[in-house]
């Protein structure tokens, strides 16, 4: 073998070695594991009040274990806690007699809440999406702990004016809602910001209003998966069935009488549309030459196989339109042409076999008769 004959074997090879490796692709399957998860969070926290804004803010902090039941559902047990500030204008500290102070006191609030994954809902979950969003609403109870040291004087100045929101530890229920917005780093790890609003009852900031307090938290922070939240399954592609092998080819010596007449197989390649498995009238008509061999030779029978093109569909489907394909010109051959049920042989191959190089031909019936 010369160097010429050498590189076009080689290549050959790698061609056929490429066409396998594109025609059996395996198929990969992500399954959705619920599991518990774990958030540490930090940030900052507003009480609404009547000082400035930035006096009014203060450090904030959270932690909380929950359970994702599937992508959209999910149930946590927290506690946020570190400290809230409120403050006088001066209208009301006058009306008190009051310095124009503001003041801070510590609380913890243990609270449980519904996260509801809003792009899980609408979009479907994939394990690869790297940004989600979440809904949450939630019920708990605010224990502040006590006034902060900036406030002692004003609390010993007129305990008649503030002994209504303080006097030692103030228990008061809690309800909460906001968003928190996930980026995912890893399969179980994602930085996570939330945005919380907190509605309690009256005095919490320091002021008797006859109306609801609020409180804001802005936290940051890092969602840990405590259990595998999917699993990924590879199934194997399916291997083609290899092409039967050839009859073995029995060569008898000819009596030298009588002459028996060779009779050739007839063929007949009936073609369909895309994704169809009803002739057009053009391909019906050539089952007419067909059902006059079959006459001419009442001893004949036809074998029908179907085939589906491998370029389009997935391999279930494939053999499902394929089978339709043969059961269809079989159908016809007994209902139109009269051709006797135990004359005809039905097989289907799917689209494990490809009988023509063009890819759209082999959307194929093809019958031969002998």
């Amino acid at each position: 073998m010369n160097f010429k004959k050498m590189v076009i074997a080689a290549m050959a090879a790698v061609f056929a070695f490429t066409a396998n490796a594109q025609e059996a692709q395996d198929r990969v399957e992500y399954n959705y594991n619920s599991h518990w998860f774990l958030q540490l969070q930090a940030g900052a926290q507003y009480t609404l009040g009547e000082a400035k804004f930035f006096d009014l803010v203060s450090p904030n902090a959270q932690i909380a274990l929950g359970y994702q039941f599937n992508p959209v559902w999910a149930l946590r047990l927290g506690v946020n806690a570190w400290q809230s500030k409120a403050g006088w204008k001066e209208n009301s500290a006058d009306a008190f007699g009051l310095p124009y102070k503001n003041f801070k006191f510590n609380y913890f609030a243990p609270a449980v809440d519904v996260k509801f994954n809003i792009i899980n809902a609408f979009a479907g979950w994939n394990p690869d999406r790297v940004f989600t969003m979440n809904l949450i609403a939630g019920a708990g109870v605010n224990i502040a702990t006590g006034l902060g040291d900036d406030a002692e004087a004003d609390y010993n100045y007129n305990k008649t004016v503030l002994s209504h929101y303080y006097d030692g530890t103030k228990l008061r229920p809690v309800g909460r809602f906001g968003l928190d917005f996930d980026f995912q780093v890893s399969k179980r790890v994602s930085l996570n910001l939330e945005c919380m609003a907190n509605v309690l009852s009256d005095h919490y900031n320091g002021k008797h209003a006859d109306n609801a307090d609020w409180y804001f938290n802005a936290l940051a922070g890092v969602k840990i998966a405590l259990g595998d939240p999917y699993t990924k399954t590879v199934i194997p592609a399916p291997v083609p069935e290899p092409e039967p092998a050839p009859a073995p080819v029995v060569v008898e010596k000819p009596a030298p009488a009588p002459v028996v007449e060779k009779i050739e197989p007839y063929r007949c390649d009936i073609f369909f549309k895309i994704n169809k498995f009803i002739p057009s009238e053009t391909e019906l008509a050539k089952l007419d030459g067909l059902c006059e061999y079959l006459n001419k030779y009442p001893k004949a029978k036809v074998d029908i196989c179907g085939y589906a093109d491998k370029g389009t569909g997935t391999v279930k489907y494939n053999a499902m339109i394929a089978e339709k394909r043969a059961n269809k010109i079989a159908a016809i051959l007994e209902e139109k042409y009269g051709v006797a049920s135990d004359r005809i042989t039905i097989n289907s191959k799917g689209d494990t076999v490809q009988p023509f190089a063009e890819n759209d031909n082999n959307r194929v019936t093809i019958c031969i008769a002998e």
